[in-house]
């Protein structure tokens, strides 16, 4: 038996007896009172009255009622923007790092302040993950084994302002704890290269040297890597190389259309935990087997507001409306859709990050992500979430027998005014496209009256090409998009999909 091991889960069995969760919203009272009491001094705490909010019995209610909620671009103009020149604006002090977003909704990547007490915030999430690994039937000797995450570079850019810059992966790697140094892999130095290729290829010539146990990263390109190791080892499975492989950590994109890829690519069973990070902060985990929901991070720091994804907050082509209802963790429901709000102490307040989650169980708290507020395809009243689009690609998938990793779809005109959606999809296999089109039709007509309704009026066509995966890599590195965390985008603006279309 692996002593160490052994002795390293029975400490976290410990320390999960000894945790004692409060009530959501008693934990979640706390963090809100902790998070106005520490920014009460700054710009933002003294504009919008931070002291006198904290004086009221129902202080929550009256933040909610004198602070508006911010975008991106309403928070960043006014308040980010001024914390790379002049301290305390939205949270105490400057801001060491900023995360670039990877971009996959707007044309730039966004700049999201980290603050120390944000990594702070990351660290205690990532505990809590690691607390609930007791739950899952793992073996000892995997907590002497090295983690493999693969994120982003760690290689940090410094602005002229004096700012280091990167992806939120990045910046966590580059900040860990010197002992993780010990668990971690690639390592720093590998880490540290920023062209994508080269960092592959000195992971896959480190491989036989390692002992990895579990793996982290977004699963298009854990795959790409993984396949990369396979091949030019010659192995049958990766499990060959790693025989002691046990779990796996994802997040970024939904799983279910990778899940047939990595059963291809693994010799054994391994645990597939979910986690929902993002540049703003990380907010849930798969926290037991069974189940490939998570439990959602409410006493780490993070205060959280949920506004209904339907009539009561958005409009019918998914923009906020001036006066949303706005929910807290007490007063939400299962299985209704609910665009994410956040405070964080990054300094990000009221901020709508452009998730919609769904809760499945209240009573453990557990979630899923079910799309975004901007992946919503709506020009001709179709409705189409991500999640019913994600629905409509597995059942094509299950139809014919194929594997379809990645896909995109935009709505289009012709030459005539007349709109159409246009699809992309890697494909494994080669395929008859014009069944697969008649297919993804009817799929979508089933699952969605609304879509089947535009169908029979404004929505005149739909239409498909299916393209090689490689193929959308290529198109995503030559927009200088191709690393760890990046995301190829489900939903896209009508110029964005003839940029593809063009390049295909």
């Amino acid at each position: 038996m692996a002593i160490i091991g052994a002795l390293i889960k029975k400490a976290i069995e410990l320390r999960k007896t000894f945790e004692t969760d409060s009530p959501p919203i008693v934990a979640q009272r706390q963090q809100l009172n902790q998070l106005l009491t520490k920014a009460r001094n700054t710009s933002f705490g003294i504009y919008y009255g931070f002291d006198e909010m904290l004086k009221q019995p129902d202080f929550v209610k009256a933040f909610q009622e004198h602070l508006p909620i911010h975008d991106y671009n309403t928070i960043n103009e006014r308040w980010w923007q001024q914390q790379q020149l002049v301290p305390n604006i939205t949270w105490p002090g400057k801001p060491d790092h900023f995360a670039l977003s990877s971009g996959t909704t707007g044309k730039k990547s966004k700049r999201i302040p980290v603050t120390d007490d944000m990594l702070q915030c990351f660290r205690d999430v990532s505990l809590a993950q690691v607390s609930s690994l007791v739950n899952f039937d793992l073996p000892p000797d995997l907590f002497e084994r090295k983690i493999l995450a693969l994120g982003s570079s760690t290689d940090l850019t410094r602005n002229k302002e004096g700012f280091w810059e990167g992806e939120i992966s990045g910046i966590n790697a580059s900040n860990a704890p010197d002992w993780f140094d010990y668990f971690y892999r690639p390592g720093k130095e590998i880490a540290s290269i920023d062209a994508w290729d080269q960092r592959v290829k000195a992971i896959v010539e480190a491989a036989p040297d390692w002992d990895i146990g579990a793996l982290a990263g977004i699963p298009s390109w854990i795959l790409m890597m993984l396949r990369a190791v396979v091949d030019h080892h010659q192995l049958k499975n990766i499990h060959e190389i790693w025989p002691g492989l046990s779990i796996y950590t994802t997040g970024g994109v939904a799983f279910e259309p990778f899940r047939e890829s990595f059963l291809q690519i693994f010799g054994k069973e391994v645990a597939i935990m979910d986690t929902y990070l993002a540049s703003e902060g990380y907010f849930a985990f798969n926290a037991r087997p069974g189940t490939n929901a998570m439990k959602l991070a409410f006493s780490e720091g993070i205060f959280y507001e949920f506004i209904p994804f339907d009539e009561s907050g958005f409009d019918a082509s998914g923009q906020l409306l001036s006066q949303p209802k706005v929910l807290t963790i007490d007063q939400v429901e299962e299985d209704q859709d609910y665009a994410l709000i956040i405070s964080t102490p990054a300094g990000a307040w009221r901020y709508i990050i452009g998730d919609t989650i769904r809760f499945t169980d209240l009573r453990q708290m557990e979630l899923l992500i079910t799309g975004r507020t901007k992946y919503f395809l709506n020009v001709v009243g179709s409705q189409l979430s991500e999640e019913k689009l994600n629905t409509a690609i597995q059942g094509l998938s299950e139809a014919f027998g194929i594997t379809i990793n990645e896909f995109a779809v935009a709505a289009l005109k012709d030459d005539e005014g007349q709109y159409y959606h246009q699809w992309v999809l890697a494909a494994s296999e080669q395929v008859d496209e014009a069944k697969l089109t008649e297919k993804l039709d009817a799929l979508l007509s089933e699952a969605n009256k609304n879509y089947r309704v535009a169908r029979n009026k404004a929505l005149k066509d739909i239409r498909l090409t299916c393209v090689d995966k490689s193929t959308i890599y290529a198109w995503l590195e030559e927009n200088g998009k191709k690393g760890g965390q990046i995301k190829f985008p489900k939903v896209m603006k009508s110029e964005k999909m003839r940029d593809l279309l063009g390049y295909l």
